[in-house]
């Protein structure tokens, strides 16, 4: 492997990481089967980006810290930043990046952010820590942006769909130019399930802020699934680029900045206050069942 990419194996998974991002490029089955978009730039070249220190855009895309203001693109600069590897085994890594001049100039504070991939049997999880480093309290909003093959290997022409595990119906926000508007519609969902069809994300992203639960399922029903769980993620968004045979799988802790709202990250829909010291974690698993 290139020294910039990270491997890991197990008897049913194989999963590479990059430096670049702490982001996954590939999941894969012990049989080659690719489960992970493959970031063809021609549609979305993300493939799984962590989002840090901001989830979605911002005002004119330029946030504040009380006094401090700075230029700041949607999703902040962790998903463009190099993290260092930190440990890495057979079934386990972990990548870290801290501030740095290049941070403190957009983002003034010191932290750290470990990104910590594992195999688990036929599961990958996912866990990120937010330490603030600093000597006051430090707001940030942070999420998951996986995407996943749609159709699934060996699927196509098999309708997929997501399924709550709590069999919800959350309202779908709306957002005007990538921000939040007060807007709330109908709920997508009919008693937790929700097909996946082409056309469904012309207008955007389906952002649900609330009530979406700690679980689902994505996949083919009686079929070929990947199982979800969310650790302190209570946002969930599911996106696609229209034509795009990828589907964004996305829990949150924060979101868009709202229409004529702060550029004060703190005044952010569902944005943390971290205290100096404190640590935040958050994570997700995704079962295999193919």
């Amino acid at each position: 492997m290139p020294p910039s990419l990270t491997q890991l194996e197990n008897a049913h998974l194989s999963l590479t990481v990059a430096d670049l991002g702490a982001e996954m490029q590939s999941l894969r089955l012990a049989d080659g089967r690719e489960l992970l978009w493959n970031g063809d730039a021609a549609h979305w070249s993300g493939r799984a980006p962590v989002l840090f220190p901001i989830v979605g855009r911002a005002p004119e895309d330029r946030i504040a810290v009380g006094d401090f203001a700075a230029d700041m693109a949607q999703h902040g600069f962790a998903r463009r930043s190099v993290f260092e590897l930190e440990e890495s085994g057979p079934d386990l890594c972990r990548h870290v990046l801290r501030d740095n001049a290049a941070t403190r100039a957009v983002y003034p504070f010191g932290f750290a952010l470990s990104l910590t991939h594992r195999l688990d049997g036929a599961a990958v999880e996912v866990c990120a820590e937010v330490r603030n480093c600093d000597a006051r309290d430090m707001p940030f909003g942070f999420g998951f942006h996986p995407a996943f093959r749609w159709p699934l290997p060996r699927c196509e022409g098999d309708p997929h769909e997501v399924v709550l595990d709590n069999g919800a119906e959350p309202d779908r926000a709306c957002l005007e130019d990538g921000l939040l508007t007060p807007t709330r519609e109908a709920s997508p969902f009919d008693k937790g399930r929700i097909g996946i069809t082409p056309g469904m994300f012309d207008d955007g992203a389906l952002v649900f802020p609330r009530g979406a639960g700690t679980g689902l399922r994505y996949g083919v029903a009686g079929g070929a699934q990947l199982l979800f769980r969310f650790d302190n993620l209570p946002n969930l968004a599911l996106w696609s680029k229209p034509g795009a045979p990828f589907l964004c799988i996305e829990p949150w802790h924060g979101m868009a900045a709202e229409v004529g709202g702060s550029p004060q990250i703190a005044e952010r829909p569902f944005s943390l206050v971290l205290g100096a010291g404190d640590v935040a974690r958050f994570g997700w698993r995704a079962e295999v069942r193919l």
